[in-house]
């Protein structure tokens, strides 16, 4: 698939502008010779005549885009075959602490939507992040990080599986209970990432920061593209839980993602914006522009073929002058 197919079709486009163009110009200096015989005794075209070169070369450059795009954009590309050889690795370092089942996410400051568990307002976000990644070419590895780092998904295509994780299912309940060590789980984690090819992996860190493991981060593996951390949960008030209050810690969150060359968010109440999932290593549009595009370029196409197909009963109807007509055929 083309990684931009909208330049591709532009381009197609503007090489139809051209030669539609200096073709229009052609046929405008022999339709001048003739007319006096196909319009009035001033020889002057009417409107519809006059218009009709822009419309064809518009309509057909149009038309072009559309077809292009068509051609390159798949109708469903969240549906397309996997690549055995897949280059490209999200891997997810996912918070399983208890802590993270503490609602206070999402649209708490809302009057009518109840606060979200820090777990669901993670899925939410990673959701929004996985439909954008590249699903023919990339896999996905989830390790859930709490007294240490389990491996729970490896280099899977299927992010639906994926997705299932988030909906309040209690890893935690997999691991020895004690305090959670963030820092130290992560450093594990990444480590799995060095048998990668160089610069071929988007990290995502999701947490609440509530941590006191203050362990650093090991060198980051070369195949680490881009790392980003993303913080849920309230910053600014603590609910208890297991004897010890717990928040958002922003300080805590923004400090590991200086430590892995990443960029820290604050996805709370928000999702993350355009600008930023648009930098990162291995993602692509998202499933819902794609088909937007094609909805496009086929309203696109349909239109401009219709007004192609138009011009020529319009152009013989109201192309020439009809008393003009009626004379030329009375004095044959």
């Amino acid at each position: 698939m083309v990684d931009r197919p909208e330049t591709v079709a532009t381009v197609a486009a503007l090489v139809v502008v051209v030669v539609g163009t200096l073709t229009e110009r052609i046929q405008a200096t022999r339709v001048k010779r003739l007319g006096h015989l196909l319009f009035n005794e001033e020889n002057r075209p009417t409107t519809l005549v006059r218009i009709a070169p822009a419309l064809r070369v518009i309509c057909l450059s149009g038309c072009v885009w559309g077809l292009v795009v068509l051609l390159l954009v798949p109708p469903l590309i969240g549906e397309v075959q996997p690549d055995p050889d897949a280059s490209k690795h999200v891997l997810i370092c996912l918070d399983a602490s208890p802590s993270m089942f503490v609602s206070d996410s999402g649209p708490q400051f809302s009057t009518t939507d109840e606060p979200q568990q820090r777990m669901v307002r993670a899925g939410e976000v990673l959701r929004g992040i996985l439909d954008r990644v590249d699903a023919e070419k990339t896999r996905v590895t989830v390790f859930a990080v709490y007294t240490r780092a389990v491996p729970i998904l490896e280099e899977t295509f299927d992010k639906s599986v994926v997705s299932n994780l988030f909906d309040g299912l209690p890893i935690f309940a997999a691991f020895e209970q004690g305090e959670t060590r963030l820092a130290s789980s992560v450093s594990d984690a990444v480590e799995y990432a060095r048998r990668w090819p160089e610069s071929s992996t988007l990290l995502l860190v999701v947490s609440d920061g509530d941590s006191r493991d203050t362990n650093p981060i090991r060198a980051v593996p070369n195949s680490i593209a881009e790392a980003l951390v993303i913080g849920v949960g309230k910053t600014s008030a603590a609910t208890t839980v297991a004897g010890h209050p717990s928040k958002q810690d922003a300080g805590s969150l923004r400090n590991l993602a200086e430590q892995l060359r990443g960029t820290y968010f604050d996805a709370n109440t928000q999702h993350l914006p355009t600008q930023l999932l648009d930098r990162l290593a291995v993602v692509q549009p998202r499933i819902g522009e794609r088909v937007e595009i094609r909805d496009f370029a086929l309203g696109l196409v349909l239109t401009t073929s219709l007004i192609l197909a138009s011009l020529v009963p319009l152009l013989d109807w109201f192309g020439i002058s009809r008393v003009r007509d009626k004379m030329l055929l009375g004095d044959a």
